[in-house]
């Protein structure tokens, strides 16, 4: 299980430029949970990602994988990757290595629409077999309906969407337009 706990983000901290993302944030993720994460640009979908997987330093909470406080055991870098050589990187670990958890972020952006289904179909049998639980950030709002058990759309640093089961299942691409566009229109995109 993954838990963030009261997390607290600050980027550029002192500064006039100083923005809180995450305020007293939490969420759970249950073991072989496979769950889509979609919003707008600066909404928080990469950095909870980060803070996950200790790319970026939190100011305050706490983050565990089963019950173990990991907030600051994780400092090693990813390492000089191509994003396309990730992203072979991350599907290949997992059928190949004895992983639980598969963190993915915009792992098809950089890819033409044919081979982007390939991977996705691939990630769906990969996580679907193996039983691992993954965290997918996706622009493609298809994508995040028809893959996995649970989708949070962010905005603002807040899941203002959190669906699972038969609710996450009757949504619709249609359904997330609407909402990501009324929040476009509140902020005044």
């Amino acid at each position: 299980m993954i838990e963030l706990s009261h997390i607290h983000k600050y980027y550029n901290p002192g500064t006039v430029n100083e923005m809180c993302l995450f305020e007293d944030f939490s969420l759970t993720i249950a073991d072989g949970s496979f769950v889509s994460i979609v919003g707008s640009n600066g909404s928080g979908k990469t950095s909870l990602l980060n803070i996950i997987c200790g790319s970026i330093p939190v100011e305050r909470g706490h983050i565990y994988i089963d019950s173990e406080d990991i907030t600051n055991k994780l400092d090693t870098r990813v390492g000089s990757l191509s994003g396309g050589q990730r992203q072979a990187v991350a599907l290949l670990m997992a059928t190949m290595t004895p992983i639980r958890m598969l963190i993915l972020d915009e792992h098809t952006a950089a890819l033409d629409p044919k081979t982007a289904e390939i991977i996705m179909q691939l990630t769906g049998r990969i996580v679907e077999e193996k039983k691992i639980t993954t965290i997918m950030v996706t622009h493609n709002l298809r994508y995040a309906v028809e893959y996995g058990d649970r989708l949070l759309m962010m905005h603002e640093g807040n899941a203002i969407i959190d669906q699972s089961g038969d609710e996450k299942k009757a949504l619709t691409v249609e359904d997330l337009m609407d909402t990501f566009n009324s929040i476009s229109i509140e902020c005044g995109n």
